[in-house]
């Protein structure tokens, strides 16, 4: 069974970069024809998608979050990576990343707190 787990700093100070990791256990991120997401849930909102490493190492990214998410992946340590450039406190959220087939999540982290406060 996969399991996936974020990891990264609790604290980011504004106009610093966000970094996250997510480890995967119990199978390659290699596997076709899965992909590999980040989707995050400010206090008080819902779930917004972030973006996303396929299989083969392609990416796509949320429009409104395109010009500051930067996704990759590390295949010998079997993980995935999120950078967020130039935080505000209005990314203030819950970090979780989450395995897709197509429009369908199947497994997920428990979710990593990140506050961006001075």
């Amino acid at each position: 069974q996969v399991q996936l787990q974020e990891s990264g700093p609790g604290l980011v100070k504004p106009s610093q970069t966000l970094s996250l990791t997510c480890t995967v256990t119990g199978g390659p991120i290699t596997a076709s024809y899965y992909a590999w997401s980040w989707i995050r849930q400010p206090p008080g909102k819902g779930l917004e998608w972030i973006g996303v490493v396929a299989y083969d190492g392609s990416t796509d990214y949320s429009p409104s979050l395109k010009s500051r998410a930067s996704i990759s992946r590390n295949t010998s340590k079997n993980q995935f990576n999120l950078q967020l450039s130039s935080v505000t406190p209005e990314d203030t959220a819950v970090y979780y990343c989450a395995r897709n087939l197509g429009l369908t999540y199947d497994s997920g982290g428990q979710g990593s707190q990140v506050t961006v406060s001075s």
